[in-house]
């Protein structure tokens, strides 16, 4: 159903009225109409209107007290003043008052429907820009979690389940597959949203700043501490403490970490008596978790104190349904950042992401995006505006999973399942295509790798 713009004419003349509401509503605006200032008040009270034609001289309410009601109740709308009356100061003054325009009688129908035609527009283009501000702002700070994939679905499902029970949880998946975007996810949905989601990158510090960082220091604790600082983890108390990478933390601040886990305090550098802190902790790593448990990268009794609960982000070959999805929610969200109008991909350019084996996962394919809306000349983004190694077919071709490279079975029967659908479905098909008969090709598709 079209939108009918709202338009409201308020003048005490009856035939004004009934003139100016039927050369409008010719123009396809939704018309209402009022024969007196008080009239119009009170519609003004009841309802938004995206435009305002109003008479100046009326008796008790005039135009002006209906400027002025428009710009206190309803900001948006725009007013256009109509008089017998026009000098120069009541111009003025309408428009000091915030008036669009100013209209003098006896007036041309040409004329009011040029400037009501203005007037809509500057209506439609703030709109538009209150709407693109508010959708590039959610874009910061996103706490939207993009899938379709019905394993995907129901880990979101349990983060949200588990989000206000506080219990420590522990988040695992490949590089780039939203971990950090998942954790913020879990914070938003729990109790403690409105205070600080911290998050530390545990590779990224020595030893020594590590500690500082993480646990504060007091005065004079060490040379040039002229002052006390509070660590991250007193930072935030009352909130949730994002560990990532938490298989690189030293193995002596994991046992401290282990304390303030333990006994919900923290004792700064320097400091005698420990200071409480309420705090969820939420760790993240792209590790086989067992085996950085057993290779000692990760304490045993740390893991099992972290390990609450875990959520395992599948990597994006193991959703090849999101891509779709996934691309056309970075097309709106780079063309929006950028100011341009790339609005779909073409079927060739979303089959060869489709079949390439993204080691970077969902980052990887945001960055394949950005710099095809960056280079995008028109409305579509095409195979053209892709990196040039997508367009490498036998590159393309070979898949990752769970960051390993597939053995030599699971490759033949990915590949083999991929005949298949561009066959159609057809068996008889796709065994002529692979060069095997029928019966070879069923067994090779109901005989998992684990039983060759």
């Amino acid at each position: 159903m079209t939108y009918k713009r709202p338009i409201l004419v308020v003048d005490d003349e009856e035939i004004a009225v009934r003139n100016l509401g039927r050369v409008l509503a010719e123009e396809g605006y939704e018309v209402t109409t009022a024969l007196s200032g008080s009239e119009g008040l009170a519609l003004i009270d009841r309802q938004p209107f995206d435009l305002v034609l109003t008479d100046l001289r009326m008796e008790k309410v005039d135009g002006m007290q209906l400027l002025r009601a428009c710009r206190a109740r309803h900001a948006d709308t725009e007013v256009i003043v109509i008089t017998g009356y026009a000098t120069t100061e009541t111009a003025v003054e309408a428009m000091k008052q915030g008036a669009f325009h100013y209209i003098a009688k006896p007036f041309h129908f040409d004329e009011v429907r040029q400037v009501v035609r203005e007037a809509m527009e500057k209506v439609r283009l703030r709109r538009e820009n209150k709407q693109l501000r508010a959708e590039l702002a959610s874009y910061r700070g996103e706490t939207r979690f993009i899938t379709q994939d019905a394993a995907t679905l129901r880990l979101l499902d349990l983060a949200r389940q588990i989000a206000p029970t506080d219990c420590n949880v522990l988040v695992t998946g490949e590089s780039g597959t939203g971990k950090e975007l998942l954790v913020r996810y879990l914070h938003h949905h729990s109790d403690r949203h409105n205070h600080p989601l911290i998050a530390v990158n545990c590779g990224a510090f020595n030893r020594e700043l590590f500690a500082n960082e993480l646990f504060g220091h007091e005065r004079e604790a060490f040379t040039g501490a002229s002052s006390a600082r509070k660590g991250l983890i007193e930072a935030a108390s009352g909130g949730t403490l994002f560990l990532d990478e938490i298989t690189e933390m030293p193995p002596d601040m994991q046992v401290k970490l282990l304390r303030v886990i333990q006994e919900k305090e923290v004792l700064r550098l320097g400091a005698t008596a420990p200071i409480k802190v309420d705090i969820r902790f939420v760790a993240a790593t792209n590790r086989d978790i067992a085996r950085a448990v057993a290779d000692g990268h990760l304490r045993q009794d740390l893991y099992f104190r972290l390990n609450v609960v875990t959520l395992n982000i599948p990597s994006l070959t193991q959703r090849p349904d999101d891509i779709p999805l996934l691309v056309q929610y970075f097309l709106h969200k780079f063309s929006l950042q950028m100011g341009k109008h790339v609005t779909t991909i073409s079927a060739e350019a979303l089959k060869r992401l489709q079949v390439y084996s993204f080691p970077g996962n969902v980052r990887e394919l945001e960055n394949v995006v950005e710099r095809g809306v960056a280079v995008a000349d028109g409305e579509v983004l095409d195979s053209s505006h892709l990196p040039t190694h997508l367009h490498d077919e036998s590159f393309s071709a070979f898949r990752r999973k769970n960051g390993r490279i597939l053995p030599l079975e699971e490759q033949e029967r990915a590949y083999i399942r991929w005949v298949l659908d561009e066959m159609g479905g057809n068996q008889t098909a796709a065994a002529q295509t692979l060069g095997i008969n029928r019966s070879s090709l069923w067994r090779k598709l109901k005989t998992r790798p684990s039983d060759r």
